[in-house]
């Protein structure tokens, strides 16, 4: 039968292995992705759940090949034993399902990042938005900040072309910034470079804040909702988020170093203002160096 790159079985030629598995949809109206991935821009675990959720209960539409994609060292399979009996591993997996939202279907791409082939990775989600017809192309992040757990959690955005970004979202920050890339941006520049109207989302999370996040999932997806016009369930995120911040404001009114730094960043926040670089730094280290306790369970912020 035929794969995904177009060899069949029994095929001898040097084509490379197909990446995918796709089962393609006959029915989808106005498909858009969205795509999340662990690691490196996912700080408290915000897009992914984001992700998560808007898959929930989708119907399966693309399965990548994770012997191709994953080193096991680094992203090992969880074994679960019975009894003394190994009964089950659970591997790293990177799938994209189909849902129907209002009028409208979203194609929810998450899981692990890739460790291996991203250009081709890239590549092959350029074909395969190709051939699903994708209208938009939306990624979803976050990243660690200098914002406190008091206020709306800031969202920020890239896009391919002036004017795709709703909700009053602006891209940033302004100038040339260089960073380590992730693979969501090199997916983000190969899905541009098609003609594919892109955009990203992502969520600024308190860096003091260590393990989930859940109030800047719940904020990435309503950024999606905004984005789209349709509102997508939130699930128990928000009262997950209720949770959380209850705990940091005892830990906050429990420690003076804790307090009098959250109220620095809600100062700089009201005055919408960023602290100068030197600045910051030197104030993270030495919120890091006094802090005597955890701040949203999980270990030490990061």
């Amino acid at each position: 039968s035929p794969l995904a790159d177009g060899r069949v079985a029994g095929d001898q030629t040097d084509r490379p292995m197909a990446l995918y598995r796709l089962t393609e949809p006959e029915d989808l109206v106005e498909p858009v992705v969205v795509a999340a991935f662990d690691g490196w821009v996912d700080a408290g675990s915000a897009a992914t759940e984001a992700a998560k959720k808007l898959a929930e209960n989708g119907r399966l539409v693309v399965e990548f090949d994770g012997d191709q994609l994953f080193d096991y060292r680094s992203r090992r399979p969880t074994l679960e034993i019975q009894d003394g009996k190994p009964e089950r591993l659970t591997w790293p997996a990177l799938q994209m399902r189909s849902r129907r939202v209002d009028e409208r279907d979203i194609l929810v791409l998450t899981g692990a990042e890739p460790d291996f082939k991203w250009r081709r990775f890239a590549a092959d989600l350029v074909e395969i938005a190709k051939k699903l017809h994708v209208a938009q192309w939306i990624s979803l992040g976050a990243i660690p900040a200098a914002v406190p757990h008091t206020r709306p959690v800031p969202i920020l955005g890239t896009l391919s072309r002036p004017g795709l970004l709703r909700g009053d979202v602006q891209p940033g920050p302004d100038g040339l910034l260089r960073v380590p890339a992730a693979c969501i941006s090199v997916i983000d520049v190969a899905i541009s470079r098609a003609g594919i109207p892109a955009v990203g989302y992502f969520a600024q999370v308190p860096h003091y804040v260590s393990g989930e996040y859940p109030g800047a999932a719940a904020e990435l997806i309503r950024a999606v909702g905004r984005h789209l016009e349709v509102e997508p369930p939130l699930g128990d995120l928000a009262e997950e988020a209720r949770t959380l911040r209850k705990r940091l404001d005892t830990a906050a009114t429990l420690d003076e170093n804790t307090r009098n730094y959250v109220e620095r960043l809600e100062g700089m926040v009201d005055e919408s203002r960023l602290p100068l670089g030197d600045d910051l730094i030197a104030d993270i280290e030495r919120f890091l160096r006094d802090q005597g306790r955890e701040l949203g369970g999980g270990g030490r912020p990061n």
